[in-house]
């Protein structure tokens, strides 16, 4: 009860700016009077309301499924090469300047050539969420597999343990913080290259449609799908929060 009480507090102040915010936002967007620019926030409500029935039964399905098969590839793909890396000095030595550079390649000039690869489809999308979640997942991972305890790998190998007792009893409790760390940063980044998929070059996505209205003179319509896209990222940003406190009891102590 007392986490509960204590969390509420410290967000108090994130409350109460957003409050004043959109307050402001509210009062501005009314005394200019520019629906076509900046809608109101309640003109964005309401949009979202007369558009909840295709928001919500068609587009928003289609973003989170290929953000959810985007994050699954960048786990598999991201941990599994995080373990190699921390098992091979020669591995890390030649996969990991390969990360860095994935990542000082603009995400918007490689979107249209997956468009290009792979068409209007699901996976045009898919790459573009890899792309852009694959590197803080498999840094994570793999600074939490270094970053394993030296003497208490040493103290299990003169008990007789083997390499994948150690793995599996050490380095890989030790490296849930840092490896939820990155998937924290993830999720987040996902929401983001799932939109920019869709707004390149797709049929459905919450990211075609803020794109379509915005073809339409829409602004509220714009607003809409975005209003959808930021509270699905803080939703599975606490969904990752919820995994992590309940996978190493330590999530909900260290906020």
């Amino acid at each position: 009860m007392n986490r509960w009480k204590s969390a509420g507090t410290s967000y108090a102040g994130a409350a109460l700016l957003a409050a004043a915010f959109f307050i402001i936002w509210e009062a501005g967007a009314r005394w200019y009077d520019t629906p076509y620019i900046l809608p109101a926030p309640s003109a964005v409500l309401q949009r979202l309301w007369e558009l909840a029935d295709i928001l919500f039964l068609v587009h928003l399905p289609a973003t989170l499924l290929v953000i959810v098969t985007g994050l699954a590839v960048s786990i598999v793909c991201g941990v599994g090469i995080a373990v190699l890396m921390s098992r091979s000095r020669a591995v890390e030595k030649s996969v990991f300047p390969l990360l860095i550079t994935s990542q000082t390649i603009p995400i918007i000039a490689l979107a249209p050539i997956f468009v290009l690869w792979f068409g209007y489809s699901m996976w045009s999308k898919v790459a573009v969420t890899v792309l852009i979640t694959f590197f803080p997942i498999t840094v994570g991972a793999f600074d939490g597999l270094r970053a394993a305890s030296k003497d208490m790998e040493d103290l299990l190998r003169t008990m007789g343990a083997g390499s994948w007792q150690i793995f599996r009893k050490v380095q890989v409790p030790m490296a849930l913080p840092s490896f939820y760390s990155g998937l924290k940063v993830a999720v987040t980044l996902s929401v983001i290259g799932a939109a920019i998929g869709e707004w390149l070059g797709a049929d459905a996505g919450l990211g075609y449609f803020s794109r379509r209205m915005m073809t339409q003179m829409d602004a509220a319509g714009v607003f809409a799908p975005i209003v959808l896209l930021s509270l699905l990222g803080i939703g599975l940003f606490l969904g990752v929060k919820a995994i992590e406190y309940a996978t190493t009891k330590r999530g909900g102590r260290r906020s």
